[in-house]
């Protein structure tokens, strides 16, 4: 499968010229709205994904982190255009390629944040605020978070779990302890991947790139990757087989799902070190069919083992 920025990407190369509109569309970099499906998931473990209004209310969360993400990217792009342009892959970016206009990207910026921002406190007060949030944040994670070796990447999974925490709240749920626990190992685990595809793929030329990338060494963040990769599987075990886990959906089968989230974590290291690859997660989850798969197949395995006993 290929990511729809990608193959508008491809398109342009054949044509040798890209439209104003699609320079502008491809800064929205919508292949990463992919990581917004994650407001989805308190739905699933909360047992409302057969809840029409639940759907509708969590399906209009997704789109306002959408519209905040590509706020956020519009921005970091802005910001960091000089650098890009050193990036053998980034450089390719509208912003960098000058094919957008820092005058056009602030102005759509501004605009998708106060149509965002509008429609997430229209939808619930509480939701608003965490979007809120999650924008400033964000913001500020380009401005200077991500200048603070270590803390850039812990931003960076924050921002994942005020997702969880949006999809929890739209729909009017507590969310769960042990999905933030995973939600945030989870997306460390990826932050930490990408600043070691970073560091790898652009060797000596990494600090001129991105400056906090000379805090960082492959010893260092191979370690903290196997932390937080033992971590996450971990909490995912516990969570499974917890006499609570089992109460909440009458069933002692949501176990059967670990070997998915294994050989997810392990296929995605595999891509990182031996593939030399991600530093976009959302195109390799898109474009490698064997993650793909798992991801896929773990979900309808999920909805199969929760659902089934509230199933007539």
């Amino acid at each position: 499968m290929t990511s729809p920025d990608a193959a508008a990407r491809s398109r342009q190369a054949a044509s040798g010229r890209r439209s104003p509109a699609l320079s502008l569309f491809l800064s929205l970099r919508p292949s990463q709205w992919t990581k917004n499906l994650l407001v989805f998931a308190p739905l699933v473990f909360a047992v409302k994904l057969f809840d029409l209004p639940s759907v509708l209310r969590a399906t209009g969360g997704c789109a306002v982190f959408c519209a905040l993400s590509s706020v956020v990217y519009l921005i970091n792009d802005v910001m960091d255009r000089e650098g890009d342009r050193l990036h053998p892959l980034k450089c390719r970016r509208p912003i960098a390629a000058g094919d957008v206009s820092v005058t056009l990207a602030i102005g759509a910026a501004a605009t998708l944040a106060a149509a965002g921002l509008a429609s997430a406190f229209l939808l619930d007060w509480r939701f608003g605020a965490v979007a809120a949030i999650y924008l400033v944040l964000q913001t500020w994670y380009s401005a200077s978070l991500k200048h603070i070796v270590i803390l850039d990447a812990l931003t960076l999974a924050i921002g994942f779990v005020l997702r969880a925490i949006a999809g929890a709240v739209v729909i009017n749920v507590v969310i769960s302890h042990w999905l933030f626990v995973c939600t945030i190992l989870g997306a460390l685990f990826i932050a930490l991947a990408k600043r070691r595809h970073e560091l790898v793929l652009l060797a000596d030329g990494a600090a001129s790139h991105r400056p906090i990338l000379d805090e960082y060494s492959p010893y260092l963040l191979d370690q903290m990757i196997a932390v937080v990769t033992a971590s996450t599987l971990i909490a995912y075990t516990f969570y499974t087989i917890s006499p609570e886990t089992e109460q909440k959906f009458g069933t002692a089968w949501l176990g059967l799902t670990i070997p998915f989230a294994i050989y997810g974590i392990f296929r995605y290291l595999y891509l990182v070190h031996q593939r030399e690859e991600g530093g976009s997660p959302s195109d390799l989850l898109l474009n490698d069919r064997p993650l793909l798969a798992c991801v896929t197949l773990w979900v309808i395995a999920v909805v199969l083992i929760i659902y089934h006993p509230f199933v007539p």
